[in-house]
């Protein structure tokens, strides 16, 4: 019954990685990703639509995105949902495309990004926490001698060091991403 609980634990400790490293994607780094467009929603035909479904999005160059409508009627709208979006880069149109230049990031701006990328990890931290609270509540309502309750409380406690190491080696890599000029 405690393996149950310990793969559980396991298991939402890895998705909570998984959510850090989705959210560190929409932190800039200064270079081009599409994924910073994943939340940009527009108006198509009365209906609000991901981006990612009314165009193709390439990088032809290290700073440059480019958004080519499947229907070149939409082009104003996605232009206006970029606006809206507020992510920070300002669309421009050439009637077939559309092109975002990402700007070189100031030292400063850099610094945000780091705070913003160490406010991510800290808070994977916490769901860390939560989740062996919650595996530790399910371990002690458990009818097991008290031995066995403490082994697998440490255990537990085990893979939040396993966990809380891996997000530090995380956060650093997207530090050094960060601060790379």
């Amino acid at each position: 019954m405690t393996e149950e609980i310990l793969l559980q634990a396991e298991e939402k400790m890895q998705k909570a990685i998984e959510v850090m490293e989705n959210r560190f994607l929409n932190v800039r780094a200064g270079r081009a990703n599409p994924k910073i467009l994943d939340k940009v929603m527009v108006e198509y035909y009365g209906v609000q639509t991901p981006l990612i479904q009314l165009a193709t999005i390439s990088i032809p160059e290290a700073r440059k995105l480019v958004i080519k409508p499947f229907d070149r009627s939409s082009i104003g709208s996605i232009e206006k949902a970029i606006f809206e979006a507020n992510i920070g880069l300002t669309p421009n149109n050439n009637g077939e495309t559309i092109m975002l230049v990402i700007p070189e990031l100031t030292e400063e701006r850099r610094k945000e990004y780091v705070k913003e990328a160490k406010a991510l990890a800290e808070d994977a931290k916490i769901a860390l926490r939560n989740i062996r609270q919650e595996a530790n509540g399910d371990i002690k309502k458990l009818e097991i001698p008290e031995d066995n309750q403490k082994s697998a409380m440490d255990e537990v406690q085990d893979l939040i060091g396993k966990y809380n190491k891996l997000i530090e080696e995380k956060l650093k890599i997207k530090e050094n991403e960060l601060m790379q000029i």
